[in-house]
């Protein structure tokens, strides 16, 4: 559900692509909880009167008074968006990961906006490849001597 103007249109995003977004173990048994009673097509947080909630209401009634709470006034709910890109990239989350999960057309504008929380990977490479090194070494001391061939024993 989207907002248009003041209108409300139900239907797929601006992209007009479906969009998977990853939903991590310690959310699903509160969202079980919350599917429990509803059917297939209710919305999981409706209005009072079980319709899609406007965005102002939303804001006004559920979002600006949490905000408050946790000592974030001023904030809005597209900041949490940045806040799942972040938190997406600190667990590891590859740039095409990202990238899907947003909607980005394209990995070059995930990495144009949220390039910068990748950081300079260059000391994490070095000791990747310092690994496997050690693990092609150990690999190799413990297979069995080559043979020579008998033109290179003469």
């Amino acid at each position: 559900m989207t907002e248009v103007e003041g209108r409300q249109v139900l239907g797929p995003p601006k992209s007009h692509a479906r969009r998977w977004v990853p939903v991590p173990r310690f959310l699903r048994e509160d969202l079980a909880g919350q599917l429990a009673c509803r059917a297939p097509d209710d919305f999981l947080f409706p209005s009072q009167a079980g319709t899609a909630m406007r965005v102002n209401n939303f804001r006004r009634d559920w979002f600006d008074r949490a905000a408050d709470a946790a000592d974030l006034p001023g904030l809005v709910p597209h900041e949490l968006r940045h806040t799942a890109a972040s938190l997406a990239i600190a667990s590891g989350a590859s740039i095409k990961g990202v990238q899907s999960m947003l909607g980005h057309a394209s990995a070059a504008m995930t990495l144009d906006r949220y390039g910068h929380l990748f950081g300079d990977e260059l000391d994490a490479v070095a000791d990747r490849m310092d690994a496997a090194r050690a693990d092609w070494m150990r690999t190799e001391r413990q297979q069995a001597p080559v043979r020579r061939l008998a033109s290179e024993a003469d």
